[in-house]
């Protein structure tokens, strides 16, 4: 991984990461109106809008080591938006995002046997006790709900990479996302034949979309096509500071002490672990693979 290709995923990834927590903070405005699923449903269609036409992806030459992996991430885009989501509705977004993050750091620590990397994963087990401090009142609904969207996070980072060395562009998000929106077509039917769609509820859905989905899909494809999967999750620990202070300036959530603690823990533990891979890793060029997109 050269420094140039370093810095320029690294800069992806910050802006990525503070668009998608912005995003969250604006849709959370409208789960009063149509809850999580809608807004999570809107803004599937928003990122299916803007991504469509600029990919264009040739749906009908995909063969199948391009379909399940585009299946698979459809699947975990519709997951992994609703139950963060959920999860923010329940607990609040820095709590969420933090047990989210969960999913990048846990790729980061996958596979390897050293003494470090078993510290950082008991570390991140105490920082999240700490972050949760679980107690008879726990929403454990909520933190459950937070813990799926890690595993799908986990999913995401994975699959995105496959994908973006068998899809040119942008076609990989393009045509997840096009997945995704089938999946929610049922709950956008519902929406409009209970006349939920407020102008507001609208407006602040489609915000979501456009940070939270459209920008930060974009931003880590071009990432994970610089970097190693395990340094694009390590980065990610800056995902919990920007969600808590989203929370705080969008949503007036004020996390209590022990919530900024917990996030203090976790990703100090991520840096830590990001010592643990000095080693340079071999990063993948799209390449025009005959096998996987044919003749375009």
């Amino acid at each position: 991984m050269t420094t140039s290709a370093r810095r320029a995923g690294l800069a992806a990834m910050v802006i990525g990461a503070a668009s998608s927590q912005v995003g969250a903070a604006v849709g959370a405005h409208a789960f009063g109106a149509v809850g999580p699923a809608g807004v999570v449903a809107i803004r599937q269609v928003v990122a299916a809008a803007v991504l469509l036409p600029v990919a264009r992806p040739p749906l009908h030459r995909f063969r199948w080591p391009q379909w399940w992996p585009t299946i698979l991430l459809g699947l975990v885009f519709a997951t992994m938006n609703l139950t963060l989501y959920t999860a923010v509705d329940r607990v609040g977004l820095g709590l969420a995002a933090t047990l989210e993050f969960l999913g990048p750091l846990g790729v980061a620590l996958a596979g390897s046997r050293t003494k470090k990397d078993v510290v950082c994963a008991v570390g991140a087990g105490a920082g999240v006790y700490v972050l949760v401090l679980p107690h008879g009142g726990s929403d454990w609904f909520g933190i459950g709900c937070g813990l799926v969207a890690a595993c799908c996070w986990a999913g995401y980072i994975l699959l995105n990479r496959l994908l973006g060395r068998r899809l040119p562009g942008l076609q990989a998000p393009a045509a997840a996302t096009t997945v995704s929106v089938l999946l929610y077509l049922p709950v956008l039917a519902w929406l409009i034949g209970q006349g939920r769609l407020t102008g507001a509820a609208l407006l602040f859905a489609i915000g979501a979309g456009v940070f939270s989905s459209v920008i930060p899909y974009v931003a880590d494809l071009l990432a994970l096509r610089r970097v190693p999967a395990g340094f694009f999750g390590v980065v990610m620990s800056i995902h919990p500071v920007f969600a808590a202070m989203a929370g705080l300036i969008l949503l007036g959530q004020v996390p209590p002490p022990h919530v900024w603690l917990g996030i203090l823990v976790v990703v100090g533990v991520n840096a830590v672990a990001a010592t643990s891979r000095p080693k340079p890793v071999k990063t993948f060029p799209v390449r025009r693979d005959s096998r996987y997109v044919g003749h375009q």
